[in-house]
């Protein structure tokens, strides 16, 4: 039986963002998938039917089921698959598993020499964060409010702004798009790690999407901590992570084109040898 299993083809939904989409010219398509039925054999498969792909090369990355996925994850009959290019502002490492973030976690928990750095009762999630999408203008002010508590004694906030010139070309305005499921559940992945790495109390992500014009506010990250100094490092490393790995990118619209940035390091290796090799290498 688990032969014939082996064998059968399997039918995936896989859908495309940023530039990806413009590359295989569709928002989402069916795919039948051929054995072995895991990510590394499945991302094959789906660069043969997508030619145009293929010019990503090694910094292409992959989801199944709103979670990046390791080369040897198993893909089943009616999986979600999901290709990208590296975040807006990361990198073309293929950013790692909750199970590597948790074991990553955990192995720093040694380093406790940093003041700024939590114990283990702070590590659990606050019941006052809170991660968010929005198409309507952020009111900066207020999402900062929101993480202002009696406990603490300090609260950082980080305005991100769309801002009127790149590399001496004058943006028009700006276009953000998500992977709104998995974005969100990054943000909080993302916030466990924040409260486990800082001695903070509480934090808040909102992140808009669509057209934004020069000016407008794209992220806002609020931290608020018993001390100011946790506050600030928490709110700077979240910014970085953010960047990195939660799937939101920016299209910049200029008077003679546009162009999505792909984040830095968008052409660097990020091969599934490498991949298999830091798995093994947390575990």
């Amino acid at each position: 039986m688990q032969g014939t299993e082996n064998t059968a083809t399997i039918t995936v939904r896989v859908l495309f963002f940023g530039a990806a989409r413009d590359a295989a010219a569709s928002e989402e398509a069916e795919l039948q998938l051929h054995p072995p039925h895991d990510a590394a054999s499945a991302l094959t498969q789906l660069l043969l039917a997508f030619p145009n792909l293929q010019r990503f090369g090694k910094s292409l990355l992959f989801a199944v089921n709103q979670e990046y996925a390791q080369p040897d994850r198993q893909v089943f009959d009616g999986d979600e698959l999901a290709v990208f290019p590296p975040v807006s502002g990361g990198s073309g490492e293929q950013p790692a598993t909750k199970t590597q973030s948790q074991k990553e976690a955990a192995a720093e928990e040694t380093d406790g020499a940093d003041a700024g750095n939590a114990d283990d009762s702070s590590a659990p999630q606050s019941e006052n964060d809170f991660f968010e999408l929005t198409t309507d203008p952020i009111d900066v002010g207020a999402v900062a409010r929101r993480v202002v508590l009696p406990e603490c004694g300090a609260t950082v906030t980080l305005d991100g702004y769309a801002r009127e010139w790149t590399r001496g070309r004058q943006t028009l305005h700006l276009v953000y798009e998500a992977y709104q499921p998995m974005a969100l559940s990054e943000m909080k992945r993302l916030g466990e790690q924040v409260h486990e790495k800082f001695e903070i109390a509480h934090l808040g992500i909102v992140h808009r999407t669509g057209r934004l014009e020069i000016g407008e506010t794209s992220v806002v990250i609020a931290v608020s901590a018993p001390h100011r100094r946790a506050a600030f490092e928490a709110c700077e490393w979240a910014i970085r992570e953010l960047k990195r790995t939660v799937p939101i990118w920016k299209k910049e619209v200029f008077a003679d084109g546009e162009v999505w940035v792909e984040g830095e390091g968008a052409s660097a290796s990020a091969d599934y040898t490498d991949l298999e090799n830091r798995k093994k290498e947390t575990t």
